[in-house]
């Protein structure tokens, strides 16, 4: 008998591209659209009109990719690589030319990256159910180590060259990114009869997943605070007495602490259901919320970050077999979809305001505010979270 070959390595470099992708795209918005002549509160609309735009379009494009009919994830992805592609170049040419071209386009690609995300980690949970010999954890752990390097790195280049680095570095990834998805080998598989006619015979989504509804609006919410503290990186390092390089290196050690907890949680999951860690990454949200808003120098914010080994490095892996364990396979990239979708939302809420609070208060207002959404959030996604099998 064969050997099936094993998929991780070819999965993690498109895990790898992806996110640094999204250090160059999200981590960098505030630095390259205030060189381009945005307030914060402008930054923030860029922010949530793309967000707004990729809520709309997350559970649509879901549903297209989940029917049996329609193209396979790998070829959808690609598509939207292209799309993403154009978008990036538009904003490198009009750098500093046209503000509004710059800000209309660099929405067009933080909408098509957040696109992305959930079919990126349905193409990895679809081929562990298809019985491929596929490790998610470790895969997704290469996805913050190149987050990490990516942000420090991008933070010294920004720091000694221009701005303009930034959508160079988003060209070159999304190039890589298009490639590792030509070497991954997934193809489409047709469902079994009785799956078949389940997806004719569908009853609503969100009837047939009530507890989910309670789930979504609780994360909604979570990402809300997250999203603060994410979007606005530079204005806190700044209000700690830091400036861009000291921001990267901020992001690299985030993405770093990651690493042990994607690369256990297989371990993690025979100590205790999925739905358990679900739960208690939503305490680590909340912590590192509050934990930013009250030290007070550059060093303390650098230790604050290790709070992420908990909590984002959590979720990005508990949220994708959360998913799978409650959800039929016919449902599956829908779910997936819905849950990106929450943070999608909490983008648009964080950025909005967010850069109101800091352009209104100062930075510690909008931090207070991270603090009581999270707070909320954690309450409600400890009650409405099933336990899973």
């Amino acid at each position: 008998m064969t050997k099936q070959k094993n998929l991780t390595a070819g999965y993690a470099l498109i895990q790898g591209f992806h996110w640094m992708g999204y250090a160059g795209l999200m981590g960098f918005a505030s630095v390259y659209l205030l060189d381009n002549g945005f307030s914060n509160t402008q930054i923030g609309g860029v922010i949530a009109i793309a967000g707004v735009v990729s809520a709309i379009l997350q559970p649509i494009l879901a549903g297209y990719a989940d029917r049996q009919k329609s193209p396979s994830l790998k070829h959808i992805l690609k598509s939207l690589t292209i799309l993403m592609l154009a978008a990036a170049l538009l904003v490198y040419f009009f750098y500093g030319k046209n503000r509004l071209v710059v800000g209309v386009f660099y929405a067009g690609c933080i909408t098509i990256l957040q696109l992305m995300t959930p079919l990126v980690n349905a193409l990895g949970m679809q081929s562990i159910n298809q019985g491929k010999r596929l490790a998610f954890g470790p895969a997704r752990s290469v996805g913050s180590a190149t987050y990490a390097i990516a942000s420090y790195v991008l933070g010294i280049v920004v720091a000694k060259e221009s701005t303009t680095a930034i959508p160079l570095a988003l060209i070159a990834m999304l190039l890589g990114f298009y490639f590792a998805l030509i070497a991954f080998p997934f193809e489409k598989v047709g469902l079994s009869g009785a799956e078949e006619l389940e997806e004719k015979t569908k009853i609503n989504f969100f009837l047939k997943y009530k507890r989910f509804r309670f789930v979504l609006l609780g994360w909604i919410l979570l990402y809300t605070g997250h999203t603060v503290l994410n979007s606005f990186v530079f204005q806190i390092v700044t209000s700690k007495g830091g400036g861009s390089e000291h921001m990267g290196t901020v992001m690299a050690i985030c993405a770093l602490v990651e690493l042990p907890t994607l690369f256990v949680f297989g371990k993690m999951l025979k100590l205790a259901r999925v739905d358990v860690w679900f739960r208690l990454c939503t305490v680590f949200f909340t912590l590192k919320s509050l934990m930013t808003l009250l030290v007070g120098s550059i060093p303390a914010l650098y230790a604050v970050q290790f709070l992420q080994l908990l909590g984002w490095a959590l979720i990005v892996v508990a949220s994708v077999y959360y998913v799978n364990g409650i959800m039929e396979k016919t449902d599956a990239i829908k779910g997936q979809a819905y849950f990106t979708m929450t943070y999608t939302l909490g983008s648009v809420i964080g950025a909005l305001v967010g850069g109101m609070f800091i352009d209104w208060r100062g930075v510690n207002a909008m931090l207070i505010f991270a603090t009581a959404v999270s707070a909320v959030g954690m309450l409600i996604v400890f009650l409405a979270t099933e336990k899973t099998k």
